[in-house]
């Protein structure tokens, strides 16, 4: 049982970060930002060329982190891959003892620095699952039988600004499933749609944990707004830069606010801090984790 699984299932309060790869082959840095976190969350997401950017791979990264004795939360984008070679990485994965798995579809290729790469998508999110699913008992996608099983701890990522439709929770529903345990999402600033994805959540015994974003300022929050899909920051917060002597603690405080609100309406927290992986343990100081 990963560790991951293990603290979810205990009913403790999780949380969990982020980290992207290099855009080169040199891994020094990444395992440094991970080393200072790994006492202080359960386990680090390992992103797949998030935006249709190219970095190293997310897969040799993750591996990276299991030799480190750092839990990984492996992320395996449908964009770039068929069905072989997701399954080829998936099997490598396991292999090298990756357990924590996040399937997404990916971000199209338009968003991103090179443009003319061509997507695949040969599968979804949701069947990317199914494919785990049947890996998990011992099959191919093909359902042939493999020299052993995986066994994969999935969850599944949620896009906040849809939380309530009907559509948002028939899509959880899928994920569900095939397999998902534990949904993470983008930052979320309504807490009544929080706590309406935690009913959710509890009603059909999966765990919910909660994006928190560090903003450090006024122009990454205007970046964010207009080129992240997803990501909404509030005028509140973008109010507080303005004029603010230090704009990184305003975000930091931000942050940590979010967190002790989010402690009483959610099963756990995701943090992504976008590069300053060493602020991480002051915002979670600052918001009494």
């Amino acid at each position: 049982m990963t560790r991951l699984k293990e603290e979810l299932q205990s009913g403790r309060f999780v949380v969990t970060s982020e980290i992207a790869p290099p855009k080169g082959p040199d891994l020094g840095d990444f395992l440094e930002k991970a080393r200072l976190v790994k006492d202080r969350v359960v386990a680090i997401n390992v992103t797949d060329n998030q935006r249709a950017i190219m970095r190293l791979s997310s897969l040799v990264a993750s591996a990276a982190l299991v030799r480190e004795g750092i839990e990984p939360i492996y992320q395996l984008a449908c964009r770039d891959r068929n069905r072989l070679a997701l399954q080829s990485d998936l099997l490598g994965a396991h292999a090298f003892g990756i357990r924590n798995l996040l399937p997404l579809t990916g971000d199209a290729v338009a968003q991103g620095d090179q443009k003319e790469a061509k997507p695949v998508f040969d599968l979804t999110s949701v069947k990317l699952m199914a494919l785990v699913q049947k890996l998990n008992q011992g099959l191919s996608y093909g359902d042939h039988p493999l020299s052993g099983k995986t066994d994969f701890f999935v969850g599944g990522a949620v896009d906040p600004k849809n939380i309530g439709a009907k559509a948002f929770f028939q899509k959880m529903e899928e994920k569900m499933k095939y397999g998902a345990a534990f949904f993470q999402s983008q930052p979320v600033y309504d807490l009544a749609q929080v706590e309406a994805f935690h009913r959710y959540c509890e009603e059909h015994k999966v765990k919910s944990l909660i994006g928190v974003l560090l903003v450090k300022g006024p122009k990454q929050a205007a970046f964010l707004n207009s080129h992240v899909p997803g990501i909404r920051i509030p005028e509140e917060i973008i109010h507080k830069f303005n004029g603010a002597a230090e704009p990184l603690q305003v975000g930091i405080e931000f942050a940590a606010q979010q967190i002790r609100e989010l402690r009483a309406i959610a099963h756990g927290i995701h943090i992504m801090t976008v590069g300053r992986e060493d602020l991480v343990p002051e915002i979670l100081d600052r918001a009494g984790l």
